[in-house]
């Protein structure tokens, strides 16, 4: 809205006033003149959460006035106000409250009815059916008192049960609503549209329709829709919900923009760089809505026991107004028995875990944190062993080349056909070596058939020559012979903790590139926390053992092994689980890929490859190795909140079963304990929303970019390091 629609409600269009509602509904802040017009407004427009929560309180507000009334009459009556010589008007009293009844069980209990008879006709019975049957037992019966002009009727415990009930569904749906509120910035990218400028026009597209070259202008106030370089204009943004950074990120020409960010203070006319459904924005919102379908397998335990149970509860309903009606009259053992069925509605095991889950879940994702399936969430917080790989994951990633050892050869050609392989992968050690070529402006060779061979290397062809760059083991599967000479230099190389990567063509290996990486600032302390949280770590390596040594003791991992093919790797993981049942591993590289399908917990980190971050289960923002313990503490807060709900939905139930049974229990506050049941797991699960928030990630002082404008712009790779030292 513009100009006078600025102070115009958003439902009835009519002034605010001075003290107006302001609401976020379907994601876009909305103002209202009263709450009336908010939940009207809610109905109409808002999404399913919303709108179920809407329309459960237009139910509670009118069923709340029916059934007001009929407990004022029932206390009249309970009272023997009806009595002596006005008797005659108990029988107009009763048919008074059978028509009060009837539009408050329909506008209730409709909800109720629906459920159950759709899940009936599948051949299945759910908690709505013991609400419907109990509930239809006490109505119908009162209904039979009324024509029959019986003294008891039992239309205020019907209307009652069914409000109580509906409180507890309204106490559940404002709470998923509430989860599905924290989650609208990570899922508005199915419905984001872009403002696409083409010839000096403006038109509005979906932002999935968006294709690369396309420009898009974002105004402040708006999210950016698609990745890509902004071209015109200057801004800053905040990336918190993709890449947990919380502060400002200054923006300008050619600089990168990432879709989700929010624009806050100027214009911005951006590049797109790919296909508008293909940025990470939307990729995490297919994911978190994946996510959010799925059960857990706690819960998954909790639904097959909730399906066996009320079978099980009917059964014990009826034996129970059986057994009670040859003691006391029929009337009085029908209410038992529906005390039984109400008191037995497993509505709060159904809320137990899926509410905590999706708060969880929305709680990592607003740090950019990406959950693929609840189970991977329960697995991480039962775990007790953690696996990193080396390169990229507790180290930069973007080694240096530190020297170029020849045999008959320059440096120049050994660095020129290893970057025309290299450039074709996006393992580190190749980014260095692309950047060491770019560096001397050498142009790589031209490769075709290039094949990524995981933990041996990549090999290609030079025209008609074959031509292969990577470790020992790759060069002697090619039968390529190793001149001693360079054989001895590459020894004391790798004895000294450097990684070596073979260049050879021609049937013969050439040159021997040593590269070195530092561990990551963050690396020791994520280490020391995890250990701190109970976990053992193990550093699992596909380099050589003094290379894996060095980096494991200076992040402080005792446990290392190294020189593993990723067969290898998956075999050490499988030892590790027959110790500690469920394992993780962590890990970014293009070899690490099967690795982390295999493990019960994958994670990759932000800057891992395609396919590690396609496998994992856990994917960790860029720089993101920092937040892995509170990522395992917010874990195991979701696994203890879910636990704790099931420990008390199912002691209730057995609990208030039992006093139910025994005659102890009456429906109408059976039915209140049970809304107070549920209500009491949803405040549990909140607290998860008041977790305390991760470390910062590292900032851009801290990790200062070596990457020329070409580089980051996808013309080159990056990698850190000056110029080889050349030793022919």
């Amino acid at each position: 809205m513009s100009g006078r629609g600025d102070h115009l409600c958003s439902h009835c269009l009519l002034p605010l006033g001075l003290r107006p509602m302001q609401r976020k509904v379907s994601g876009e802040d909305r103002a209202f003149c009263c709450y009336g017009c908010c939940i009207a407004f809610q109905v109409k427009h808002g999404q399913s959460e919303e709108w179920e929560a809407a329309r459960l309180l237009i139910r509670i507000g009118v069923g709340a006035f029916l059934t007001m009334n009929i407990m004022l009459i029932s206390l009249l009556l309970y009272a023997g106000t009806f009595s002596g010589a006005d008797a005659w008007l108990v029988p107009w009293i009763h048919l008074l409250l059978w028509i009060f009844a009837t539009p408050a069980l329909i506008i209730l209990g409709e909800p109720y009815l629906r459920d159950a008879w759709a899940h009936a006709v599948e051949g299945r019975l759910t908690a709505s059916a013991l609400v419907v049957i109990g509930v239809g037992a006490a109505y119908a019966y009162s209904v039979f008192a009324t024509i029959e002009q019986s003294d008891q009727v039992y239309f205020d415990t019907a209307t009652m049960v069914l409000m109580l009930f509906t409180v507890g569904s309204y106490i559940e749906a404002a709470a998923r609503a509430k989860a599905a509120r924290d989650l609208e910035p990570l899922l508005e990218a199915e419905s984001e549209c872009a403002t696409v400028v083409a010839d000096g026009i403006e038109t509005r597209r979906p932002a999935r329709d968006i294709a690369a070259g396309m420009r898009v202008l974002v105004r402040p106030g708006e999210r950016v829709p698609i990745d890509g370089v902004v071209v015109e204009g200057s801004s800053h943004t905040d990336e918190a919900v993709i890449t947990g950074e919380s502060r400002q990120i200054a923006k300008r020409v050619g600089s990168a923009a990432i879709a989700g960010s929010m624009n806050l203070d100027g214009p911005l006319l951006i590049e797109s760089s790919g296909a508008g459904s293909a940025t990470r924005w939307a990729q995490i919102c297919r994911s978190v809505r994946e996510a959010l379908s799925r059960r857990g397998p706690t819960q998954r335990i909790a639904d097959r026991v909730v399906g066996v149970s009320v079978p099980f509860v009917l059964i014990l309903g009826a034996l129970t107004v059986a057994y009670w009606a040859q003691s006391i009259p029929f009337d009085r053992a029908l209410l038992v028995g529906l005390a039984v069925l109400v008191v037995a509605c497993p509505c709060a095991i159904g809320l137990a875990a899926p509410l905590a889950t999706s708060l969880g879940i929305a709680r990592l994702s607003r740090r950019g944190c990406l959950v693929r399936d609840p189970g991977a969430l329960e697995a991480l917080a039962r775990t007790r062993f953690v696996a990193f790989d080396k390169t990229g994951t507790l180290t930069s990633g973007r080694p240096r080349i530190a020297g170029v050892d020849c045999d008959g050869v320059g440096p120049a050609e050994v660095l020129s056909r290893a970057a025309g392989l290299e450039r074709h992968s996006e393992h580190g050690l190749a980014r260095a070596i692309t950047l060491a070529a770019a560096a001397r402006s050498l142009k790589p060779v031209a490769t075709s058939d290039v094949r990524a061979m995981p933990g041996r290397g990549i090999r290609g062809r030079a025209g008609d020559e074959l031509i292969a760059a990577g470790n020992g083991a790759l060069m002697s599967d090619l039968g390529w012979s190793l001149p001693p000479d360079l054989a001895k230099r590459a020894w004391l190389l790798e004895a000294s903790g450097h990684s070596v990567i073979y260049v050879g063509w021609g049937g013969m290996v050439h040159a021997a590139l040593s590269l070195d990486d530092t561990p990551l600032p963050e690396a020791r302390s994520t280490v020391e926390e995890l250990r701190s949280l109970g976990l053992h770590v193990a550093l699992l390596s596909g380099d050589i053992a003094p290379a894996a040594r060095r980096v494991a003791d200076a992040v402080g991992i005792d446990e290392m092994q190294a020189g593993l093919l990723p067969e290898a790797k998956r075999a050490a993981l499988e030892k590790y689980r027959r110790s500690y049942q469920i394992v993780a591993m962590v890990g970014d590289g293009l070899n690490d890929g099967p690795v982390l399908a295999d493990a019960d917990i994958g994670i990759a980190v932000g800057s891992a490859t395609d396919l590690a971050r396609e496998t994992a289960s856990v994917v960790l923002p860029k720089d993101g190795l920092a937040m892995l313990p509170w990522v395992i503490g917010v874990a195991r807060a979701v696994r203890k909140t879910v636990v704790t709900n099931l420990i008390w939905a199912f002691g209730y139930n057995l609990v208030a079963l039992t006093l139910a049974a025994l005659g102890i229990l009456q429906p109408v506050l059976a039915a209140a304990i049970m809304a107070s049941s549920s209500l009491l797991l949803v405040v549990n699960s909140l607290r998860l929303s008041r977790l305390p928030d991760p470390p910062p990630l590292p900032s851009l002082e801290r990790r200062p970019s070596a990457e020329p404008e070409s580089v980051r712009r996808g013309l080159g790779v990056p990698a850190m390091a000056g110029p080889a030292i050349e030793r022919g």
